[in-house]
């Protein structure tokens, strides 16, 4: 993509004739040439949503955030325009989502409610809490508490997308963007990013294991559920399960984090 010809041009000398022309001819060239982006990161984000959100609407609140990301690109730095757009355009769909509030009060405070929980519990054990342990702290039975999880999928999807904001406004990120491969998961690239990468590759290495593979295999490989249900040789629902289950952890933990951090 980065070498794409556009009237004769390469991109990346469109996006610096970009920078100082404002050409709108220019700009609705990189829209049409990235609307594809858009239509996957809105597929991205439907998985695990309730039926009433539609994926047209999905597409449309990405739009924005292509504008945005569009309007705010700088070629000079040392980011590719397709990584550097994922982030706005999933931000601008939850954004949106987020103002719409579709998510029942009763589900989103069973959310919560989940979330402090393993928050408490976590902090009392000093290590990560089993889900057997977190269903009896709620005073429940393991299997309805796989059966809550699953009603709250659709809030706590929103966690990984969630910025995290560094000094510097184009440091920003979001959890899902710092998915890394195990074997990357060193010190130097942990010093590049600074704390905030730090605190997220911590909170996601103490998943338990299924739910981290789930969590890499769907930010850091792009899989979809049904292909990770493949790899790992289980259902598309049980991955769902356990998507649900590892954004709860993080959520969890990054708050708790975040709350003695920053």
């Amino acid at each position: 993509m980065a070498t794409a010809v556009i009237d004769e041009k390469t991109e990346d000398e469109l996006w610096h004739e970009y920078k100082k022309s404002r050409s709108t001819k220019i700009r609705d060239q990189f829209i049409r040439q990235y609307m594809p982006l858009v239509k996957y990161v809105a597929g991205k984000v439907s998985t695990g949503m309730p039926e009433s959100v539609e994926f047209d609407a999905l597409v449309g609140y990405g739009q924005f955030g292509l504008l945005d990301a569009i309007s705010k690109y700088d070629p000079d730095k040392n980011v590719k325009f397709k990584t550097y757009a994922v982030t706005r355009i999933r931000g601008a769909i939850f954004d949106e989502l987020r103002e719409l509030d579709w998510v029942p009060r009763s589900v989103r405070q069973k959310s919560r409610e989940i979330e402090d929980t393993i928050t408490e519990l976590e902090a009392k054990l000093g290590r990560t809490a089993s889900d057997a342990e977190i269903a009896k702290a709620m005073g429940m039975t393991e299997s309805e508490y796989e059966s809550v999880v699953m009603k709250v999928s659709g809030t706590n999807i929103l966690s990984l997308n969630d910025v995290w904001y560094s000094n510097d406004d184009s440091d920003n990120m979001s959890i899902g963007d710092n998915i890394e491969a195990p074997n990357s998961m060193n010190p130097d690239v942990i010093v590049e990013r600074k704390e905030i990468k730090r605190v997220i590759i911590q909170a996601i290495n103490e998943l338990p294991q299924n739910e981290k593979m789930v969590i890499i295999l769907y930010y850091h490989e792009d899989l979809t559920f049904k292909e990770i249900g493949q790899v790992l040789n289980v259902s598309e629902s049980r991955i769902s399960q356990l998507h649900s289950k590892a954004n709860l952890r993080l959520r969890a933990k990054l708050t708790s984090i975040r709350k003695g951090i920053f």
